[in-house]
């Protein structure tokens, strides 16, 4: 989390957007082999808990059933150049739109994970255009040999940790001119995020 409170918030609501938007994060924790990094799909079951699943080999797998984890979600990021601000006698900075989720990690059972991947399967599929995949397209053999080698977890969020750093120093005509570089530059979704949460 960034140290400027100027990019905090206290919006539940906007991060469980941003999960269900970005639906990736990474999962931390420091095993007795040193710290891992697992990167895995995200479900907010919006009443406070995050889940995912792992690979049963993950170096992460075996240490996390009833540990404390940190889960990070990055959003859409871009440089941010001088020539859009009024003063160009400064540095560039980067804008970005991140999360991190502290909480105790709870290993699922069985039907708690086949209900978690059947729920992600609907949530990306929905997204894609034309006629989409369904669970009951895998043979029971496939989807049973590949739930074997899974394992899912549900985390307990303890605390919110957000950095919205969208230019909120600078001047509305900057703010405004910066949104028009990120979009021209090929980063239309900080610009949007920039015209719509930091106002």
């Amino acid at each position: 989390m960034h140290p400027n409170p100027l990019f905090r918030s206290e919006d539940r609501a906007l991060f469980e957007a941003l999960i269900d938007e970005i639906g990736f994060g990474m999962v931390f924790h420091t095993t007795p082999d040193g710290p891992r990094v697992a990167h895995v799909p995200l479900l907010s079951t919006g009443d406070g808990a995050v889940q995912f699943h792992l690979a049963r080999g993950n170096a992460l797998t075996r240490h996390l059933d009833g540990a404390a984890a940190l889960v990070t979600v990055n959003g859409p990021d871009a440089y941010i150049s001088p020539r859009w601000y009024d003063e160009r006698d400064t540095v560039p900075t980067w804008d970005y739109v991140a999360l991190e989720i502290e909480g105790r990690v709870q290993r699922m059972d069985d039907e708690g994970l086949e209900a978690l991947l059947h729920a992600v399967i609907r949530k990306f599929e929905g997204r894609l255009e034309g006629e989409g995949w369904s669970a009951d397209e895998s043979s029971e053999a496939t989807w049973s040999r590949l739930f074997k080698g899974i394992v899912g977890f549900e985390m307990e969020v303890l605390a919110w940790r957000p950095t919205l750093k969208l230019s909120q120093k600078r001047t509305p005509a900057e703010r405004e001119r910066i949104a028009t570089g990120l979009e021209t530059s090929g980063s239309p979704a900080l610009a949007r995020l920039m015209r719509s949460l930091a106002t």
